[in-house]
């Protein structure tokens, strides 16, 4: 495992959630979230918590590139990124919705629109983590035949 490109992609892809975060959940769906004030921080009062959300975010991409690193099955960046990308995105999505659904009082509509984002927003995780990460085929593999 290569500890700094580890480290790279888990940067890289916390810069890309942060605009993703920003562009979907902070531009897009702000109506949706301002229709639960009593769940949600107001856009003008959140701002003092974005350092905490922000390193809440750099862990996780920590985490995840890490267990990326380790299923790396030796594909193309884009694709074995794609692919974990949605596995993962359909693990988050599918928990957050679901458990935020099951506890929050939000509604249905909310609830998609976080669920799809979320598979979005891990699939394009995943593809910036691949990309960066750029891991060695695994051993075991055959090799591709000499020419």
């Amino acid at each position: 495992m290569n500890y700094g490109r580890l480290a790279g992609a888990a940067v890289a892809a916390t810069v890309t959630d942060a605009v993703y975060g920003f562009l979907v959940y902070g531009t897009l769906l702000k109506s949706e979230f301002e229709r639960y004030p009593n769940v949600y921080r107001p856009a003008d009062a959140g701002a003092a918590y974005l350092p905490y959300m922000f390193l809440g975010i750099l862990v996780a991409m920590f985490a995840v590139t890490y267990i990326y690193a380790k299923g790396y099955e030796g594909g193309g960046g884009v694709a074995e990124g794609a692919r974990f990308g949605v596995v993962l995105g359909i693990f988050a999505s599918a928990f957050f919705a679901g458990v935020s659904y099951g506890t929050l009082n939000i509604g249905r509509k909310l609830t998609l629109f976080m669920a799809c984002a979320g598979l979005v927003e891990w699939t394009i995780n995943g593809i910036v983590i691949g990309l960066v990460y750029k891991g060695a085929p695994r051993s075991g593999r055959a090799a591709p035949p000499a020419v």
